[in-house]
C-alpha cells in the first residue's frame, strides 16, 4: 500500500494543518439562536499567525474587532473595550483553543479537552471535536469543523441548548 492510498487519519491532518502558515479569509457567521425567528449573520476577515495569534474583524453589521494574542483575548465594540485573561477562564480558554489548536495542527491540546473524529480524505474532511471536559460540555455538544487538506472552511458550534453557529472560512489569496 502506497502512502498516497493510506488511510488518512488524524495525525495526518494535524500535519497538514500545522504546515499552514496563517493568512487572511473572509468569514460569514450566522447564529442561530432559539428566541429569534432568523439567524443573526455577521462577516468580515480574520488573520491567523501561527500558533497562537487570531484576529476576527467583523465589518457588518458593526464594526467589531476580536484579538486572541497567546492567552488575552481583547475585543472592542465602539467606544466599549473588553480584555480578559483566558488562563483565569478555562472553560473560556478550552474553547477558545478548539479553533487555535486546530489551526496550528495541535492534537495533543485538542485532546486535553476533546475526543476527536475525523471522517472523509484529504481532499474533504470532518473532523468532530465532543467536549471530554464536563465543565466545557455543559455548555458545547461539539464543535464540527470541515475542509480540504492544510484549509479549515467552516466550522460549526452546537451548543447544549440547541443555538448553533456556523462560520465559513474563505481565504484571501496572497498579492
Amino acid at each position: 500500500m502506497t502512502a498516497a492510498h493510506a488511510a488518512y487519519d488524524i495525525d495526518q491532518l494535524m500535519t497538514d494543518l500545522a504546515g499552514q502558515k496563517g493568512g487572511r479569509a473572509r468569514f460569514v457567521e450566522k447564529r442561530h439562536v432559539a428566541l429569534l425567528d432568523k439567524p443573526v449573520q455577521a462577516s468580515g476577515e480574520m488573520v491567523y499567525s501561527p500558533p497562537d495569534r487570531l484576529e476576527k474583524r467583523t465589518l457588518l453589521p458593526k464594526a467589531e474587532t476580536m484579538v486572541l494574542d497567546k492567552d488575552t483575548l481583547s475585543m472592542e465594540r465602539g467606544q466599549r473595550k473588553l480584555t480578559i485573561n483566558l488562563q483565569s477562564r478555562p472553560e473560556a480558554l478550552a474553547f477558545v483553543d478548539s479553533i487555535r489548536s486546530t489551526l496550528a495542527g495541535n492534537r495533543k491540546s485538542l485532546e486535553q479537552n476533546y475526543a476527536l473524529k475525523l471522517q472523509g480524505e484529504s481532499a474533504q474532511w470532518v473532523l468532530t471535536l465532543v467536549p471530554s471536559e464536563p465543565a466545557i460540555a455543559a455548555l458545547l455538544q461539539r464543535i464540527t469543523v470541515t475542509g480540504s487538506k492544510s484549509q479549515v472552511r467552516h466550522i460549526e458550534y452546537l451548543q447544549v441548548d440547541g443555538d448553533r453557529s456556523e462560520i465559513s472560512i474563505e481565504p484571501i489569496e496572497a498579492q
